[in-house]
């Protein structure tokens, strides 16, 4: 059997990248996706459904950064508690 992992989808891509710190920008997200830009905004308003939290912020001359700040399961955890 080989030790092989399951391809990375675009939509667990877009999340990595929505994750780091400093978050990503649409063109960020097109290059690792090859999604249009109208694309990216509807994923991310299904991701605002699912319970995702964003922070928009300005990012000098590269544009707007979009960043999770909140999962969903963060709020599950906070609701269990």
């Amino acid at each position: 059997m080989s030790s092989k992992t399951k391809p990375q989808t675009k939509s667990a891509k877009v999340i990595t990248l929505l994750s780091r710190a400093k978050g990503a920008t649409l063109d960020e997200i097109c290059k690792a996706t090859n999604w249009q830009q109208h694309s990216i905004r509807a994923f991310l308003t299904g991701l605002r459904k699912k319970g995702y939290v964003f922070a928009r912020e300005q990012r000098g001359d590269d544009g707007t950064a979009y960043r999770i700040t909140q999962n969903p399961s963060d709020t599950d955890a906070e609701g269990s508690a």
